[in-house]
């Protein structure tokens, strides 16, 4: 169904409302953002901000005054740090989302007492376990946050700690010495989260129906699944071949999921994006190989072109299907 502002900005192009009087019509039917709104918004805006900028902050004051601060005045501010944080979300609550930018803060703080930890002792743990012990410190934090930008956090260290663990040993116990073996294992850990993620948000769970996490999970998702498909057309006699099978299995889940069941444009225009980028990979590794001839590039942009001409018009007409 269509919107308010869809209707009104319908009849103006119909004639039916004067140009001069557009813009008092979409105010008076709320269409546009009012003063309250915009003031809600800069306070949310400057809020997370600010959250972010003095946990950067703390830690580029370390890397700045690391050999002028004593080890006890370093301990003393990072914790003072966290406790203060935790201070705010223990009088604020959870229910507020001071309170939760708050644990945001708290959750940062942990970080960088871990490394901190680190680079006083010289432990000799690896950059990997420095993320895994981060995520399992906060991990009771973010279960009872419920909060998603949190959430969001935790998963992206659990992803780098994934990463490290492969750069540092090869493989799973040092067993699987594949190059790609770790996007497998992210692939099928962001999916699988993006998985739990709908699925809870579907039954009913008020705060994951934040679109921007879902359609974050579905980037990484798909982006990797994209870059195992790449890695197999460029790289073909090491190259896996569950690879592309498993990007086209996405691309038919991603359509199901997100054009019938909940439609979401950003998502379906991500599977479009992954289509001309292989697609176009695959064409110039087979047609350029060898020798570069002109008419394999105007092939192949031609291809580029048309790819992307058929993507837009196909996502404006899923695009005014959702507004009827």
């Amino acid at each position: 169904m269509k919107s308010t502002r869809h209707f009104l900005l319908d009849w103006a192009e119909q004639g039916r409302i004067p140009p001069e009087n557009l813009r008092g019509s979409l105010s008076l039917t709320g269409a546009l953002p009012s003063a309250a709104d915009w003031r809600r918004f800069l306070d949310l805006l400057l809020l997370w901000l600010g959250t972010l900028l003095v946990a950067c902050g703390v830690i580029f004051f370390f890397a700045y005054n690391w050999n002028d601060l004593g080890r006890f005045a370093k301990f003393a501010l990072v914790e003072g740090m966290a406790v203060t944080a935790l201070v705010f979300v223990w009088r604020l609550g959870l229910e507020r989302i001071a309170g939760s930018a708050a644990l945001l803060a708290a959750s940062l703080f942990v970080g960088a007492l871990l490394a901190l930890i680190g680079q006083t002792y010289q432990t000799g743990a690896d950059t990997f376990e420095l993320f895994g012990a981060w995520a399992l410190a906060i991990l009771p934090w973010v279960l009872l946050g419920r909060f998603a930008a949190l959430w969001m956090l935790w998963l992206a260290l659990v992803n780098i700690a994934i990463s490290l663990y492969y750069q540092a040993f090869g493989g799973l116990f040092g067993l699987l010495f594949s190059p790609q073996q770790s996007l497998w294992v992210l692939f099928a850990w962001n999916t699988l989260a993006l998985a739990l993620w709908e699925g809870l948000a579907a039954a009913g769970v008020a705060w994951l129906r934040e679109r921007w996490a879902a359609r974050l999970l579905a980037t990484a998702s798909g982006g990797l699944v994209a870059a195992l498909a790449l890695y197999a057309i460029f790289d073909g006699h090491r190259g896996d071949s569950l690879a592309v099978p498993a990007w086209l299995a996405w691309l038919a889940g991603a359509y199901y999921l997100y054009r019938r069941l909940m439609p979401d444009i950003y998502v379906l225009a991500g599977g479009v994006l992954s289509i001309i980028i292989v697609m176009a990979s695959f064409l110039g590794k087979h047609m350029l190989e060898g020798r570069a001839e002109a008419g394999a590039f105007l092939f192949i942009g031609l291809t580029v072109i048309g790819l992307s001409a058929a993507g837009g018009w196909w996502l404006k007409r899923v695009a005014s299907e959702e507004t009827r």
